[in-house]
């Protein structure tokens, strides 16, 4: 009996300390078929990946509110099987949280003012893939390698975040990027700011749900470089989306399209267009949708002129 009492003790000692400890296997498989037009050339027919990604993620409850965890995360294509990066290139933390909010060490995934505005109402393919958004000028979005983050914890609706990194070679410039978010109901806003050497970019969204209308946008000012401008020094420019989208049972209709214009001393480099994307989901489950796109780029002084039709499949898991 005794050693029965025993083993049945230390059975629920150890369920209790495997209860408090866990490791998620998550990720993303996301691909198109697409009709392709680039400039002036023939239009193409090929498969694209859409940010698809495999991931790992843990934490540990180590007790007084206090926690630890980790998240890796790789990026790759499946239509190939190839690595979309170098592993884990997507992200790769270590955390440590408590009623004081987060501090992550290691390669953010992205910077926070970027999901902030642009990935947050990028509502009907996530910002990924040839309809992703190429008007907002991130500044530092690459550079969170050897990075350390603040994140506070939920004060009312509000929350912030704050990001640096290790100099970077050659220039000896240290990526820096602030984040705040407010969501009262069906109101969320948010703004995000950056720096790295010359380059600063400020940008404000917003988002507003009614019933079955979603609509978002945000506005972007960003000085001394802007989209890898030939000019960094002396470029200026600023960007606009707005977006909406209309759920009625399984489907949603999407809708968005932006502006963008800058400007150098010299009148080099200039960037100057629009973007806009129709699109249509069919959520076959939580996890599972079928989707359609139609979406057109149009910049000036540059090659980037672009429209695609794409029919697409995304799980999650």
């Amino acid at each position: 009996m005794k050693r029965t009492l025993l083993v049945a003790s230390l059975a629920l000692l150890s369920a209790g300390a495997y209860a408090q400890n866990s490791v998620t296997v998550y990720g993303r498989l996301n691909v198109t078929a697409e009709s392709q037009k680039s400039g002036g050339g023939k239009r193409v027919t090929e498969l694209n990946n859409n940010s698809s990604r495999i991931g790992f993620k843990g934490n540990e409850d180590l007790g007084g509110g206090m926690n630890a965890g980790f998240v890796i995360e790789h990026g790759f294509d499946p239509t190939d099987g190839t690595a979309a990066s170098t592993f884990w290139g997507r992200e790769s933390t270590v955390y440590l949280g408590g009623g004081w909010g987060k501090v992550n060490l290691g390669r953010m995934a992205a910077s926070e003012s970027y999901f902030a505005t642009v990935d947050y109402v990028s509502m009907h393919n996530h910002d990924t893939g040839t309809s992703s958004d190429a008007l907002a000028a991130f500044i530092a979005t690459g550079q969170f390698k050897n990075a350390v983050g603040y994140y506070s914890p939920n004060m009312g609706g509000f929350n912030f975040s704050v990001q640096t990194a290790e100099k970077v070679n050659p220039t000896g410039n240290r990526p820096l990027g602030l984040a705040a978010n407010y969501d009262a109901g069906p109101l969320h806003l948010g703004f995000g700011m950056e720096k790295f050497g010359s380059g600063k970019s400020f940008n404000l969204r917003g988002l507003y749900e009614m019933g079955a209308l979603t609509f978002g946008g945000y506005i972007e000012r960003a000085t001394g470089e802007y989209n890898g401008n030939a000019n960094p020094d002396s470029a200026k420019g600023n960007a606009l989306r707005l977006a909406v989208k209309y759920s009625v049972g399984a489907s949603d209709f999407h809708l968005n399209g932006g502006r963008v214009s800058s400007t150098t001393n010299n009148g080099s480099g200039r960037l100057n267009g629009s973007q806009y994307t129709l699109g249509y989901n069919y959520n076959l489950s939580k996890r599972t949708k079928v989707y359609t796109y139609y979406t057109n780029l149009n910049l000036t002084g540059t090659a980037s002129d672009f429209n695609s039709f794409a029919l697409g499949v995304r799980h999650n898991f």
